[in-house]
């Protein structure tokens, strides 16, 4: 090994004997507010004892800094910062003031960038060193032509980005697509450059990279940083088979439905266009990469210090990769090159804690963004106004991050209505709310919940998915039309509707009489889940043992306890008389689940809640629906009952 050459050892995913690696153990996107004083980011990310790096943006430009992009990594040291939107020189900062076992911490604001100035809007970006993932290494220059450069990422990268860091040099980029010939700069516009004084003409292997002996990657006396990327490694998830990464390229069209197949759903995509001088492009779900209509997303620009902007067209998440739409120098002009890095969407691991992927909130009063602070990132938010039972008058409000800004009414056969969903924090969703509303976060995760959009064929198709296991429950609403919400209950040959008290009833062209799969639902030739053009959402639910249980039951005259397999009860019921009409009954934890009267709402219904009944109780393992329950249709003698229940 070079002995001027620094590294720390990586975590080795897929090595025999070593704990399965997850996305969300090697990478995240964490959205912050300035306080500009001491606050710890927790991400989940090891930095103190696996290493990586750290990328932070201010939003808006509203703070003490200038805008600039922030890097920081534990190969040079947490004082020493760098900024891909500039040729300079690595500057010093105390901003960030140490890495640690799950996250970084920030002190006040002074100088670098300000990444901690109230009240400024961040974004950052945490890159955990992991074989097959993300290397860093540092090295000093020796001009000698045909150097190899050692790395530990374990397999042959992807994407190579090297800064020389005791002066003032671009940001020079290897990509596997375009090959060891060429070159990009990531603080420049520039399209790519054939040369060989910076790879030598020669392409990187598992262990190394080959430099030349100009002055941005190898001069006598320099000093260098390279963060090194994978690309395609199945070795990660529960049985080290699945990719977290993908540095690819693909070929323009400037028009819309530009569909790149990645093979899993992206949460963090890097385009450049490598034909023509254009902008360097940064999206992420977490700000947003929503199909809503709008037709431009909130993106930010890596070689430029310029605050979030609405970048035309968006990048589209799918289940199985991402699309581009619209003709954009950025991202899809024809006939041109771009070239990405892509990072899967996680959780890939199967939750065991209900309350890392569900949350409530009941409101006492008035609160800013985000209104409903339940403690969960949020993927699906519900939202319901108690006093007078309905949001927009149709009921319980639906937001989506792969929507955006668009809301539903369950009440309601209505499309979708502007709004603001406002997820773009790790903890609720919502701009603003009044007392007595209530809200539930629902976070997606594999064995649990999870969410696609996806547009009609008029004809059978399937649907692809993430949930990792046949869905249980599907709930399908059509986006751009109105539409019922359709329900898949179980049986494929059977519908139910949300926005209606109706019972089941046959129907073969609603899920093509064919059950789901762990990766794929189906919908036949029925207007509501699958009309030609139409755009649709479906929201998707199984049971997750000790999270989730979806189920059901016949009703007695006597106490049903119903076992859901908890420890310590449902803090969320949902419950429907299927055989015969009957309401969508919720009832929840927050408003009270105890011996006595259980307030309940109804989801098909713009009627306000009812708080003078005992429909329901407390059962460590579930719930128990009391013999009392006959009246409202939840306990009524030989009917059948589903459920869905979340701990």
């Amino acid at each position: 090994m070079d002995p001027i050459t620094s590294k720390i050892a990586l975590g080795a995913a897929g090595a025999a004997g070593a704990e399965p690696l997850y996305v969300e153990d090697v990478f995240s996107t964490y959205l912050y507010t300035g306080n500009s004083s001491t606050q710890t980011i927790t991400n989940g990310i090891d930095l103190s004892g696996e290493g990586g790096m750290v990328w932070i943006k201010d939003r808006n430009n509203a703070g003490g800094g200038d805008g600039r992009h922030v890097l920081l990594d534990t190969a040079r040291g947490v004082s020493k910062a760098l900024s891909t939107n500039l040729t300079s020189a690595q500057a010093t900062q105390t901003d960030l003031t140490s890495f640690t076992s799950s996250g970084f911490t920030l002190n006040g604001s002074t100088y670098f960038g300000a990444i901690n100035y109230a009240p400024t809007a961040y974004a950052s970006w945490t890159f955990r060193k992991a074989e097959k993932f993300f290397d860093v290494v540092t090295y000093t220059g020796n001009g000698v032509q045909g150097r190899v450069i050692p790395h530990s990422l374990g397999s042959v990268p992807g994407v190579i980005i090297v800064k020389r860091t005791d002066t003032t040099r671009n940001w020079v980029v290897y990509h596997r697509s375009l090959g060891a010939t060429k070159y990009l700069a990531l603080n420049l516009t520039d399209a790519e450059v054939t040369s060989n004084q910076q790879w030598s003409n020669t392409e990187p292997t598992s262990s190394g990279f080959t430099v030349h002996d100009d002055g941005s990657v190898n001069i006598n006396g320099g000093t260098y940083v390279a963060y090194i990327f994978a690309h395609d490694e199945a070795v990660f998830g529960e049985n080290a088979d699945q990719s977290v990464i993908k540095c690819g390229s693909y070929t323009g069209t400037g028009s819309n439905g530009n569909v790149i197949n990645l093979g899993w759903e992206p949460q963090w995509v890097l385009i450049k266009n490598a034909s023509g001088a254009f902008n360097w492009a940064l999206y992420d779900n977490m700000r947003g990469m929503p199909d809503d209509g709008s037709g431009v997303a909130p993106g930010l620009v890596p070689n430029s210090s310029n605050a979030e902007n609405s970048l035309y067209p968006p990048v589209i998440p799918l289940a199985t990769g991402f699309r581009i739409d619209g003709n954009s120098s950025l991202t899809n002009t024809s006939p041109n090159t771009f070239i990405y890095i892509a990072i899967r969407r996680g959780p890939m691991k199967t939750p065991t804690d209900a309350t890392k992927v569900f949350g409530i909130e009941k409101l006492t009063g008035s609160q800013s963004s985000p209104a409903f602070r339940t403690g969960v990132l949020t993927d699906m938010g519900w939202a319901r106004r108690l006093s007078n039972g309905s949001y927009y008058g149709a009921g319980v409000g639906v937001f989506d991050r792969l929507r955006g800004d668009q809301g539903l009414a369950t009440g309601s056969t209505a499309f979708e209505y502007g709004d603001s969903f406002v997820g773009d924090n790790m903890i609720g969703f919502y701009s603003s709310a009044i007392s007595e509303d209530i809200g539930y976060s629902f976070r997606r995760a594999p064995g649990f919940f999870d969410v696609v959009a996806y547009t009609g064929t008029g004809v059978a198709r399937t649907v692809s998915h993430n949930l990792g296991v046949a869905p249980e429950l599907m709930i399908v609403k059509g986006r751009k039309a109105v539409s019922v919400w359709a329900v898949y209950a179980g049986d494929p040959t059977q519908k139910l509707f949300l926005n209606f008290a109706n019972a089941t009833a046959a129907d073969s062209t609603f899920w093509n009489n064919t059950s789901p799969t762990s990766s794929s639902f189906t919908v036949g030739a029925s207007t509501p889940t699958n009309s030609s053009t139409g755009t649709f959402i479906a929201y998707l639910f199984a049971t997750c043992p000790g999270v989730s249980k979806v189920g059901s039951y016949t009703g007695s005259a006597s106490d049903i306890n119903v076992d859901c397999g908890f420890t310590n009860g449902a803090r969320f019921v949902l419950i429907k008389r299927a055989n015969d009409t009957g309401a969508w009954f919720v009832w929840d934890t927050a408003r009270g689940i105890t011996s006595g009267n259980d307030p309940y709402l109804l989801l098909n219904s713009t009627a306000a809640e009812v708080t003078n009944t005992d429909y329901l109780d407390p059962y460590s393992p579930g719930f128990t629906v009391p013999g009392t329950s006959v009246s409202p249709g939840v306990n009524n003698p030989g009917d059948t009952f589903i459920y869905l229940a979340i701990a």
